[in-house]
């Protein structure tokens, strides 16, 4: 008879969850990085950019409603293999078409890229949260703080490649195998989700779609990542069409948010394991819509920069506190953080064309206030992250 294989150790587990995430943001950054040059190859103009990269979010949205299902057939190490793959085959069709010119090929390759980046995403927030059950605290924000680091790593490899005019489609092969390989080797050592209860005590399943506290966290979820979308897309430009900022002091600005939400991520579990969840998330939609108000109305850069530190760090738990709480229930994690994902990255498609067009009506600067009034319908919603009190045991007969 064979012996089964030991059980990974919750640490080891840990480091290879963190290293997922990673490596999933240093792949986006790698794509984001280059972005200029996709643009360049295929002679586009910026609307025409705009309608190729919405092929991104199109496979993501695709990937993500399916990863539930996936993730319970196979498993989550699986399921990541899977989108890691997936990235890989998208960013080398994109690299090679896109130096081919033609914008078909790079928009199914993209496509392909968003669905494997939907799909691995669903996977590693769901090993992320079986490893932070295990380990008895809260760990999730420092995952997705790993992300950013990724994405870091990712940003600064391709400012390198691009100015040593790295081919497109050399950097997109590479960069990409390099990661998914690691991807894969790490997988071994994530944690086994949960299998579902088949017994005969179980009651019914029903969609995760139908169930109030799961569609609650994803529009908790919304709301958070509509205000941390909106200061990747518009920060910059409001404070140079605002503040009639210097280009450069834009970047700065948006710099400095992405910083203080990396802290904000690195520091939270502190906040979560001695508050709660609903109490941190209170707190931080409110300093979330300060820093907006003060970024908005300040009218001093000295101040903005204090508003774009608290927006930054308001923003930091939304999405990986949502993703702890719809897996709550080990048995119907994979479906519930499924939701919740594809309900949280509808902000990325909604989020751009909305506050452009408020925008339009009212100035750039002042559209942000529409992030704001997100966090009013937040404050009420994070309620719904509060841990579920645990079921009492059946007696026996």
């Amino acid at each position: 008879m064979t012996a089964a294989p030991p059980r990974t150790s919750a640490t080891t587990a840990r480091n290879a969850v963190a290293l997922v995430f990673a490596l999933n943001g240093l792949c986006f950054a790698t794509l984001a990085s280059r972005v200029p040059d996709l643009r360049e190859s295929l002679d586009l103009s910026n609307g025409g950019l705009g309608t190729l990269l919405l092929s991104v979010a199109v496979g993501s949205m695709v990937g993500m409603p399916v990863s539930g299902h996936l993730i319970e057939r196979w498993g989550a190490g699986a399921v990541v293999r899977l989108g890691a793959a997936s990235d890989l085959v998208g960013l080398v069709v994109a690299g090679i078409l896109a130096t081919s010119g033609s914008a078909i090929g790079t928009a199914v390759g993209l496509l392909l890229y968003g669905f494997g980046t939907g799909v691995w995403d669903v996977a590693m927030n769901v090993d992320g949260a079986t490893v932070e059950r295990e380990l008895g605290r809260s760990i999730m924000p420092r995952f997705h703080a790993g992300w950013s680091l990724g994405t870091f790593t990712g940003a600064g490899i391709g400012a390198v490649a691009a100015a040593l005019g790295v081919p497109l489609a050399v950097h997109y092969a590479v960069v990409p195998a390099l990661a998914v390989v690691t991807a894969w080797v790490a997988c071994r050592f994530l944690l086994p989700v949960a299998a579902g209860d088949d017994s005969a005590d179980a009651p019914p399943a029903r969609s995760a779609w139908l169930e109030p506290r799961t569609l609650a966290i994803g529009f908790m979820v919304l709301a958070f990542t509509l205000a941390e979308g909106s200061a990747n897309d518009w920060l910059a430009l409001s404070l140079i069409d605002g503040y009639d900022a210097r280009h450069w002091v834009g970047v700065v600005g948006f710099a400095l948010f992405v910083a203080s939400m990396t802290t904000g991520r690195v520091l939270g579990p502190v906040a979560l394991d001695r508050f709660g969840r609903a109490p941190s998330m209170l707190a931080s939609a409110a300093t979330a819509a300060v820093g907006v108000l003060v970024v908005v109305w300040s009218g001093i850069a000295a101040f903005a920069a204090v508003g774009i530190v608290l927006w930054g760090l308001g923003c930091a738990l939304g999405f990986p506190v949502g993703m702890s709480a719809a897996a709550d229930d080990p048995v119907r994690a994979a479906r519930r953080v499924s939701v919740v994902s594809t309900i949280g990255y509808g902000a990325f498609m909604a989020g751009p064309p909305l506050l452009g067009f408020v925008g339009d009506q009212v100035g750039t600067l002042h559209s942000l206030l529409v992030i704001a009034l997100a966090m009013i319908p937040a404050s009420v919603l994070v309620l719904s992250v509060r841990r579920p009190r645990p079921r009492p045991a059946p007696h026996p007969a």
